[in-house]
């Protein structure tokens, strides 16, 4: 491959345009927002790879890592959540970083106030730092937004507060600077819907109030010091200047509310009364092969800014996804981007053809889907996986790996009564699951392993092993980070469910 086919691979693969991205990433590290700047990293090549040195420098013959070698580092973040009651049965998760460090987060929990369990993939371009954030902080924002009027003005009174969410596998914690700037945010916006004095909650609403809201927050926590008294924070600036898609899940029984904004993805996994899968993708990107979104962009700003707003398929020809958190760098004035951003980054900080900000948003789409007995369970990704698998290979990957799963469980025989018969079934079913035993426990590994290494004739080892031995300024040319999620859903607690 010559060198202008890499340039083109790179600049097609990243998000961001590549000539902002070290200079957005230098803001990164001087303002980073996590406390032990994150945890997951590519494992070293050095500790990937071994290198059989020849007698010329100029000669080095790779050894390809061993399966051993290439499990280790396909489960090296995986995590496993089961719950005794609802309709979420357990999920899987896991990530693979191709940036170091990865730009992509991800996070569940359970609310505290309200019923419902949060599921969420925030996938981050020009630096980790607004994905981190994201994390951290929206499904607060989401909570309180679907608090009813009532437990919000008890909630705002007590001191010290209980727990608004309970995170699971939470590794990070915000740097404490931070933690006292987001605290004032969240309660103005505590406040402020105790002020609007609603009556109901609307479930869709609600969550577009609580991302739309902690968008706005990430501005004014640069702006309003800014405005006070010329200082700039490098941290909340770092969050502010990169940005994030986002993709969350909000499951309430057999509700089920996904919101979106950007380019990640939700898809269930169903079968029919053939036992033949069938994948819902209840999820539509904004992003260039979207025409509506295409249309929506064009209608907001004047004909003569057709061509300039998007070119080479990207928002003013170097954002891929056209809907985003943070990026304020396409939503604020011109003589913001000229007073805060040009004196960090150059001329390049404020876009060509930046005529009529902001061309960005942060609205999500939100999507319903009532669950039924038939709905196994939810893959829910970044698009590191689906510009790899399609919805359906995702669905019937996982629909195989359930099938095989039951391999890993110990074999139950009833303690009383049991007849021969039911034995010889239970052990041929047993024989049947070896068939497609997985090598990994985990659904999320388990596609990711596909992703990367599948063929049609399987996973090939070969090509999995050259991928993930790959140094992350060379992983980027391929792949991009991938985060999945898959959750189980309770198919009995479903069924009993009322139509």
């Amino acid at each position: 491959m010559n060198y202008s086919s890499v340039n083109l691979l790179i600049n097609t693969s990243l998000k961001v345009d590549r000539s902002l991205t070290q200079k957005l990433s230098n803001i990164w590290h001087k303002g980073y927002v996590l406390s032990n700047r994150y945890q997951i990293r590519c494992i070293p090549l050095k500790s990937c790879l071994h290198i059989s040195h020849a007698t010329s420098q100029s000669h080095k013959e790779d050894v390809l890592l061993s399966p051993q070698e290439v499990s280790v580092i396909l489960r090296k973040n995986e995590f496993t959540k089961d719950f005794s009651y609802g309709s979420v049965k357990s999920y899987d998760s896991n990530q693979l970083p191709s940036n170091n460090p990865i730009e992509d987060t991800r996070n569940e929990g359970y609310s505290k106030m309200v019923p419902g369990l949060l599921v969420g993939v925030f996938d981050g371009h020009g630096g980790p730092a607004c994905a981190q954030v994201l994390s951290k902080r929206l499904f607060k924002y989401l909570v309180a937004a679907l608090m009813p009027i009532e437990t919000l003005k008890n909630y705002i009174k007590q001191e010290p507060r209980a727990l608004i969410v309970e995170t699971f596998n939470d590794r990070a914690e915000i740097v404490q600077d931070l933690k006292e700037i987001y605290d004032k945010s969240f309660n103005g916006f505590l406040q402020k819907l105790i002020d609007s004095n609603r009556r109901e909650v609307d479930v869709s609403a609600s969550l577009e109030k609580g991302i739309l809201q902690l968008d706005e927050d990430l501005s004014m926590e640069v702006l309003e010091p800014f405005k006070e008294n010329g200082t700039i924070n490098n941290k909340t600036l770092s969050v502010a200047l990169s940005g994030a898609v986002v993709c969350v899940s909000y499951i309430n029984g057999p509700h089920l509310y996904v919101a979106n904004v950007g380019d990640c993805n939700a898809v269930i996994g169903t079968i029919n009364e053939d036992n033949e899968w069938s994948a819902k993708k209840i999820t539509k990107e904004h992003n260039a092969e979207n025409h509506d979104e295409l249309k929506r962009i064009w209608s907001e700003h004047p004909e003569e800014e057709r061509r300039t707003v998007i070119r080479r398929d990207r928002l003013l020809g170097e954002l891929a996804p056209l809907r985003s958190m943070g990026d304020y760098r396409y939503k604020w004035k011109s003589e913001i981007l000229t007073d805060i951003v040009v004196p960090l980054i150059g001329q390049k900080g404020v876009p060509a053809n930046y005529n009529t900000p902001p061309y960005l948003t942060a609205k999500p789409d939100v999507f319903y889907h009532r669950l039924t007995s038939k709905d196994k369970f939810m893959v829910i990704a970044s698009d590191g996986l689906w510009d790899m698998l399609t919805p359906l290979q995702a669905v019937k990957l996982v629909g195989e790996h359930m099938k095989g799963k039951v391999f890993f469980n110990p074999l139950k025989l009833p303690k009383n009564n049991i007849q021969l018969g039911d034995i010889n079934e239970l052990l041929l079913h047993r024989k049947e699951s070896l068939k497609s035993k997985p090598k990994d426990r985990n659904a999320a590994t388990h596609l990711i392993r596909h992703a990367i290494g599948g063929t049609e004739y399987g996973v090939d080892h070969s090509r999995l092993a050259h991928l993930l031995g790959l140094s992350p300024d060379v992983s980027r040319m391929f792949r991009d980070d991938i985060t999945v999620t898959v959750v189980y859903f309770d198919s009995e607690y479903l069924r009993q469910c009322p139509a």
